[in-house]
């Protein structure tokens, strides 16, 4: 029976993410925690890993329950800030500003978070799919995979792209637990899947053989003309307005709607 494996929240964007036990689902319509925090900078763009590889180069962590986030760079050194309280995030902000080298401002969203698209929650795939993407590239462990991709929500016991399923015209619903989705875009790729997520390093070609994979191993469930391109991975997906305030739980029951 297909369920959700895993659940994975990224407190401050374009940084690592935790994964977690459980989750609310915002009113907003994303994870609690979910990008809660973000760097901006001079000109109001975000600080993430399309705009600058010094984002692999910090390890961080952070406590659901406390709101402390641990921050190590490459040298060893590490500092801790609880980013629940304004004096602390100040301090936070001063720490990214010296390390980054640019003026930079942590701003906090908890009722939506700082999603890219921010219309559309969350992002969901399957362990199939992060399998069959490892299976394209020498190097490359599930892992790996899992954490170049930064999904939300990862559902087990499915087919590699089971999620294409859901974002065509005519596409049904899917329900995790007592919560209901619509999914609503195929999730366009950018450089960061290419570079490992520790050092940064870019993996030679790793675009060229995905799109070249991808488009030889599309499911036939999924609707092409809803693809702009091959270079996808992982769907974006809306929970229904009368489901928020609930709450995704590790373990739960996933089913399409109309099954």
């Amino acid at each position: 029976m297909a369920r959700l494996d895993r659940l994975r929240v990224y407190p401050v964007k374009g940084l690592d993410g935790i994964e977690v036990d459980a989750a609310d689902v915002l009113g907003g319509g994303t994870l609690e925690h979910d990008r809660e925090f973000a760097l901006f900078d001079a000109d109001g763009d975000v600080l993430n890993g399309k705009r600058t590889d010094r984002v692999h180069d910090l390890s961080t962590d952070f406590d659901p329950d406390s709101g402390a986030f641990a921050v190590e760079t490459p040298a060893g050194e590490t500092e801790e800030f609880v980013l629940s309280e304004e004096r602390e995030r100040e301090r936070a902000e001063a720490w990214f500003c010296d390390f980054f080298d640019r003026d930079l401002t942590l701003e906090r969203d908890a009722e939506r978070g700082y999603v890219d698209r921010r219309e559309m929650g969350l992002s969901v795939l399957s362990s199939g799919t992060l399998a069959e993407i490892a299976s394209w590239f020498d190097d490359l462990g599930v892992g790996s995979v899992r954490r170049r991709l930064r999904a939300n929500v990862e559902v087990a016991d499915v087919p590699a792209f089971w999620e294409d399923r859901f974002v065509s015209a005519d596409a049904p619903g899917f329900r995790v637990g007592e919560v209901r989705f619509e999914g609503l875009d195929p999730c366009g790729r950018c450089v960061v899947p290419a570079r490992d997520p520790d050092t940064g390093d870019e993996l030679s070609g790793f675009r060229e053989r995905f799109i070249r994979q991808r488009e030889a191993t599309f499911p036939a469930w999924a609707d092409e003309d809803a693809f702009d391109h091959f270079y996808t991975a992982m769907i974006l997906a809306r929970p229904f307005d009368a489901d928020r305030g609930r709450r995704l739980r590790v373990g739960d029951a996933v089913a399409v709607m109309d099954e």
